[in-house]
């Protein structure tokens, strides 16, 4: 059984920075890309940022320059820097892994339970 277990929600003040962490654990082979998504209420659920193995990067247009997302390969882990956070970046945010897993062998991706993020002041 895999489980993500995501961190570092919270409130925030507009310009300020929060960190997300998302950790995967179980019989992982391999996890090919994460994937950081956000849904604000009312809205659908909108891709923010991902990484792959080979720590290739692309961000959604509304947190280019603000946003960096990282990878441990080693521990299964995955981190989402949050700068000059904006009101409008508040989401519960979700982590995503795209993974193989070894009994029963296969590939599939799995979700974060997800945390809240608030920017307000």
């Amino acid at each position: 059984q895999v489980q993500l277990v995501e961190s570092g929600g919270g409130l925030v003040q507009p310009g300020g920075s929060l960190r997300l962490s998302c950790a995967a654990s179980g019989n992982i082979f391999r996890i090919y890309a994460w994937t950081w998504y956000r849904q604000a209420p009312g809205k659908q659920r909108e891709a923010v940022a991902s990484i792959t193995w080979l720590r290739s990067t692309s961000y959604g247009d509304s947190v280019k320059d603000r946003f960096t997302i990282s990878s441990d390969n080693a521990k299964n882990a995955v981190n989402l820097q949050m700068n000059n956070l904006k009101p409008e970046d508040t989401a519960v945010y979700y982590c995503n892994a795209d993974l193989y897993i070894t009994s029963p062998a296969g590939r599939s991706d799995y979700w974060g339970q997800g945390t809240q993020v608030t920017v307000s002041s």
